[in-house]
């Protein structure tokens, strides 16, 4: 009698472990997940930092500034423009530019406009990030030139973010908020376009 009932106990082992083992597959999945995400978090933490550096680390005269500032100050305002003018009977719950990206994060139909909005500029997520954290960091010490001002100061503003700021990400930004209050719009080069275009104004070495 004892020996048929060992496979019985075996078969219940079997089916034991093989429980444990989905548990532990599961507890497996669920870690690997959570790692993710951490290593996600993480990730968007140091490139947020890294960006406050380079932001805070610019060497700039208080022209160049000025004019940068101009540029950033106008874009951000242009673009609370645009979403109010997509969303009339929130104009008065959506006075600044912040309670617009406040908002857009727990409002379906908010966030909706503003991606719109920010396709129709060429503009990505990322830019607005720079240009906030550019704005937070120099506004209380800028002053915004009018566009004729800039043009007096300087010619080519191109030319003197790409020489003035290295951080690719924040550059990304300035010269798309540049286009935006040029152009309209945001034309992005493509990687081969831009690699062209360091190779022709990089300098020549002898």
């Amino acid at each position: 009698m004892a020996k048929n009932r060992i496979p019985g106990k075996i078969d219940n082992k079997l089916q034991a472990l093989e429980a444990q083992f989905k548990e532990l597959d599961l507890t497996k999945d669920n870690l690997t997940e959570k790692f993710e995400n951490h290593s996600k978090t993480l990730a968007s933490q140091a490139a947020q930092a890294e960006l406050w550096t380079a932001v805070l680390a610019l060497k700039l005269t208080s022209m160049e500034l000025n004019i940068l500032y101009s540029y950033v100050l106008e874009v951000l305002v242009f673009l609370h423009t645009r979403v109010l003018e997509k969303l009339p009977a929130l104009v008065k719950s959506l006075p600044t530019l912040t309670s617009v990206l406040r908002r857009k994060a727990k409002n379906k139909h908010i966030r909706q406009v503003w991606e719109s909005v920010l396709q129709d500029c060429g503009l990505q997520e990322g830019d607005i990030t720079a240009l906030c954290t550019f704005f937070i960091a120099h506004g209380n010490k800028a002053e915004h030139y009018s566009a004729t001002a800039r043009q007096m100061y300087i010619r080519d503003v191109t030319l003197m973010v790409t020489d003035v700021v290295k951080h690719q990400a924040l550059q990304d930004a300035l010269l798309s908020a540049v286009q935006v209050i040029e152009k309209g719009k945001v034309v992005r080069a493509s990687r081969e376009q831009k690699s062209s275009l360091k190779e022709l104004i990089a300098p020549v070495k002898n």
